[in-house]
């Protein structure tokens, strides 16, 4: 392991601490089986961070994280590297998966938007995804959930489940609280907001609408075809699942297709 630098050290030694708090002390859910729903998303994407690789899926039980995932469209030759020896961080806009379509996985009503964060951009240089995984991160979680979601939405489905869609494009909700949505409905895009390193979907399902309260739980698309095929630039992510990942889900860096209906 290479030296920390001194003015990262008590910074990263916080991060770690109050890791170690919320992995132990976060809220669990009862037993249960994964809850059916659809996707969220349309075409061919790509999982990160995925419950069908093991769970936690984040590495923590904290925020109603425990089975959330995070997915973008497979890499083409005009999507930025996640990673580069770069002094410039690349805008959002680049990237294919922004503003992409986001919809309900299940009918119910919206409990919760916000909409007014700034799409920031990428952190994929070396010296920005240090800065987001200490400093930055650091304080996002000191500020809550607006700063680590960004833009988000969640929604009370009917069968008493809640869904939290996080890292949405600025102005890109179009669905308010006490709003009914029906499966399948749209209700915002993907950005770059909050706790993103690049524009993508962060999506999870809770027990309650308040993630600081909730017990995440576990989901399966059922809509979806896993395709077996991994991004190449994540074959290094993409390992045998555990024994406690979601099989129907897709594994890290695995491919995946939903046909609009």
């Amino acid at each position: 392991m290479g030296v920390v630098p001194v003015d990262w050290a008590t910074p990263i030694a916080l991060v770690v601490v109050a890791s170690s708090v919320l992995i132990n002390a976060a809220p669990r859910s009862r037993s249960h089986g994964p809850f059916e729903m659809l996707a969220p998303v349309r075409g061919d994407w790509v999982a990160l961070n995925s419950p069908g690789q093991t769970l936690p899926s984040h590495g923590t039980r904290g925020l109603g994280q425990y089975a959330a995932v995070d997915i973008t469209w497979p890499s083409t030759p005009d999507t930025p590297p996640m990673v580069q020896n770069a002094l410039r961080s690349s805008p959002a806009p680049e990237f294919p998966t922004f503003g992409a379509d986001i919809y309900s996985m299940a009918p119910g009503t919206v409990v919760k938007t916000n909409s007014k964060c700034n799409d920031h951009a990428a952190r994929n240089t070396w010296q920005s995804i240090a800065f987001m995984v200490t400093i930055e991160g650091f304080l996002r979680s000191i500020l809550g959930v607006r700063a680590l979601f960004g833009n988000h939405v969640i929604v009370r489905h009917d069968d008493g489940t809640f869904a939290a869609y996080a890292h949405l494009r600025q102005g890109s909700v179009v669905v308010r609280p006490g709003v009914r949505v029906e499966v399948g409905d749209k209700i915002a895009e993907v950005g770059n907001t909050g706790n993103s390193s690049v524009p993508h979907l962060h999506v999870q399902l809770m027990d309650r609408a308040n993630p600081h309260a909730a017990a995440g739980l576990t989901m399966l698309w059922r809509d979806i075809e896993l395709s077996g095929e991994i991004e190449d630039a994540l074959k290094s992510l993409a390992k045998s699942p555990t024994g406690s990942a979601v099989r129907a889900m897709p594994r890290n860096g695995e491919i995946f297709r939903i046909d609009d209906p």
